[in-house]
């Protein structure tokens, strides 16, 4: 029998009884459980359950009053799950964990799945004690950037768990989720990192990152966050990069350079992009412990030099402090520090600047979220995750979704809400969060979608002009040029119209761009990147209806 298996037999075993922690119910309906009178009766019940568990209880869904396995479609199970996180709110208590198994209706038997069986679902759901933690700390973003092997993954591992790495890039392996990437030493997406600051005593690691609940207890005590997006720096996924830096709400780069390499032609696409979004930035030299320390020196160098060939004020963070470092980071000044993972140097500054550096974005302003990526959770359904843009979002809320391919928005419903595997009430700009959305289905949410407040009018648009600067293009750049424009979340093949008829490497101009395949919302003042092929550029939005 698997663990997972194992959790769901363990309740049976244990089945209801006077005076225990453990409740069966085969479905739960908003029409009949939560009518006058009987919700406050299932509250007192499930208020039982959890004193009697020294507050935990544990609710099998999905099962009859002695235990058999009847089995609900996923609808009625998720409706079940409305409700029952209604009654523990009412409780006093909050659903910590759901866990969901196929029933296959002819065999009777158990299975873990993703799906749901012939025969439907059945579903264990934690209660614990007390409210769905309110998250209202301070909370930055930070996006990493850098070559492959130049220790990004890794420098963000120890950070987060406060262990040395074993030189062999042990700590990375704390943020890679694809098995092809833990056995290939390279990231291929995107891939999300936490700790965080207790007031009184320092930094709160996770001490196995593998574990929700570990990342869990790290939001629940921290009363301030670091959430780390961690990019790709293997040149054939720089699309995926880019999505990193341009598509997350995004306070300050970590840009890193490994001491035994040097700034790399990918180390300059990487600072180029962090630099062109206006993205406070520090450069962290890694490997410092495989080179000398004139090896050490002659990086740090030529990161100064890069630095200045852009028009940016390196600061040396051992020459001038942490303190001046704090002060003075910006779009135009870049501390600049040693570090190396095994030898943990550096990381103490690296705790001291995340702690203390004040948060870029702004809460403040409606809510709004450009959808990163979707998923589907067995008993919960469709869920959009991505970074918060502004103001916040509960529990609860009516949004809108879209633009559909049709350019029109539907309005959904805010069933939950989670961040780094802990359920909040509310979430508010710059939080990196999954929600749960009732009404629409996952295959029909795409990345480049936005979450947006009920009363708002938005304007999808499938033509706009930009004032662009051409980074790099190994001829020029002429009307019916087709890059793919990097967006917020977006990520589409446009066509460009340059004013003048061409655009030269290192040139400014004013052109339209029009998206290929369909809309989206497009806001004056917005910042983007396009590339193809070995040509770059960055440019800002000037006009969302060009044609008026």
């Amino acid at each position: 029998m698997s663990a997972d298996r194992a959790a769901l037999q363990r309740a049976l075993d244990r089945g209801e009884q006077e005076g225990g922690s453990v409740e069966f119910k085969e479905r739960l309906t908003r029409e009949i459980h939560l009518a006058h009178g009987r919700m406050e009766s299932l509250a007192a019940q499930l208020r039982h359950r959890v004193l009697s568990g020294n507050g935990v209880a544990t609710y099998v869904v999905g099962v009859t009053d002695d235990g058999g396995l009847a089995g609900i479609d996923p609808d009625a199970f998720s409706e079940s799950m409305d409700v029952l996180s209604l009654l523990a709110e009412e409780a006093g208590a909050h659903i910590e964990d759901v866990q969901t198994w196929g029933i296959d209706a002819n065999e009777t038997s158990i299975r873990a799945s993703t799906r749901n069986g012939n025969g439907g679902l059945v579903g264990v759901a934690t209660i614990r004690e007390g409210a769905v933690l309110d998250i209202d700390s301070e909370h930055i973003v930070v996006g990493t950037a850098g070559h492959v092997d130049h220790g990004k993954s890794t420098l963000v591992g120890s950070l987060v768990t406060g262990q040395a790495d074993d030189g062999e890039g042990g700590t990375r392996g704390y943020l890679d989720v694809q098995p092809h990437e833990v056995q290939r030493g390279l990231s291929a997406d995107l891939s999300y990192a936490v700790y965080g600051f207790d007031d009184e005593d320092g930094p709160v690691r996770m001490d196995n990152p593998h574990r929700k609940s570990d990342r869990a207890r790290v939001v629940e005590e921290s009363d301030r966050l670091v959430s780390f997006v961690d990019t790709v720096g293997h040149e054939p996924w720089l699309r995926t990069t880019i999505r990193g830096l341009v598509g997350q709400k995004l306070d300050y780069g970590l840009l890193t350079v490994a001491a035994d390499d040097g700034p790399t032609k990918t180390t300059r696409e990487h600072l180029g992009i962090l630099l062109a979004t206006e993205l406070p930035t520090i450069v962290a030299i890694t490997k410092t412990d495989a080179v000398s320390e004139e090896r050490a020196t002659e990086v740090e160098r030529e990161v100064e030099h890069l630095l200045r060939e852009v028009g940016k004020v390196p600061l040396r963070v051992e020459r001038h402090g942490v303190d001046v470092a704090i002060e003075e980071v910006d779009e135009n000044v870049v501390p600049i520090l040693l570090t190396s993972a095994v030898t943990m140097d550096g990381l103490d500054a690296l705790d001291t600047m995340f702690e203390r550096l004040p948060k870029t974005t702004a809460d403040s302003g409606e809510f709004k979220m450009y959808i990163d990526r979707s998923y589907s959770v067995t008993g919960v359904g469709a869920v959009a995750s991505g970074t918060i843009n502004s103001g916040s979002v509960e529990t609860g809320d009516e949004l809108l979704l879209g633009p559909m391919s049709d350019g029109q928005f539907r309005t959904v419903e805010v069933r939950s809400i989670e961040m780094h595997y802990h359920r909040v009430d509310e979430a508010k700009a710059g939080r990196i969060v999954g929600i749960a959305l009732k009404g629409v289905r996952e295959p029909e949410i795409e990345r480049g979608m936005v979450l947006l407040p009920p009363d708002s009018d938005p304007d999808p648009v499938r033509e706009f002009e930009a004032e662009v600067m051409v980074l790099n293009h190994p001829t020029r750049i002429g009307t019916g040029y087709e890059p793919v424009v990097h967006l917020e979340t977006v990520s589409e093949t446009a066509v460009f119209e340059p004013e003048g008829g061409h655009l030269l490497p290192g040139d400014k101009g004013t052109t339209r761009v029009r998206f290929k395949f369909r809309p989206y919302l497009v806001e004056e003042g917005q910042r983007f990147v396009f590339r193809e092929g070995q040509s770059k550029g960055v440019g800002t939005v000037t006009n969302v209806n060009p044609n008026e």
